[in-house]
């Protein structure tokens, strides 16, 4: 199984991913009006294939922190998709920390999401609530919305409201 960075040419696949792993098109349109949305970039688009088809895409788009941090220190994460028959496979995870060695490698310092509480903390994740950070919208449970730093120093004095992408700045889009 490989991790590389997706094109335009995989948009279809990507999209596919979504419907097969979420189901309707909610995921699938919130990932096509991420990656032609401005305010979303700079973003990272990663898909991981084995051996054919593509089986699991990853997306990262840009946030900012309150006024504490410079744009381009973090991002989101959403979705991260997996096909059904893949899952439980390792491809998420494989996803996730290809992702953060190229965003930590791109100088990000923190990673958000709103997901299983029960999945991201073994990779990293820990509830941002507690160290100040608020979504954009209120996300339940509130152990679900999570930060990932990826420098030693990246929570130190740092806090407050976690900015999105535009695409993303609706309420339908923070609700598990």
């Amino acid at each position: 199984m490989r991790v590389i960075e997706s094109s335009g040419a995989d948009l279809g696949a990507v999209l596919a991913v979504g419907r097969a792993a979420f189901g309707g098109e909610d995921v699938p349109a919130l990932v096509r009006e991420l990656l032609a949305d401005p305010s979303a970039r700079p973003l990272l688009s990663l898909v991981a294939l084995n051996d054919g088809p593509i089986i699991g895409h990853a997306l990262f788009t840009a946030a900012r922190v309150g006024t504490e941090l410079a744009p381009g220190s973090a991002v989101i994460l959403a979705p991260l998709a997996v096909i059904p028959d893949a899952q439980g496979r390792g491809v998420g995870g494989l996803l996730l920390r290809t992702g953060i060695r190229l965003l930590s490698d791109r100088g990000i310092r923190l990673v958000f999401l709103a997901g299983h509480p029960g999945y991201y903390p073994r990779h990293g994740f820990v509830p941002a609530y507690p160290l100040g950070f608020t979504p954009p919208f209120p996300v339940s449970p509130e152990e679900a919305w999570m930060v990932r730093p990826l420098e030693s120093d990246a929570l130190g004095g740092t806090g407050g409201v976690v900015r999105c992408a535009d695409a993303m700045d609706k309420a339908e889009h923070w609700r598990e």
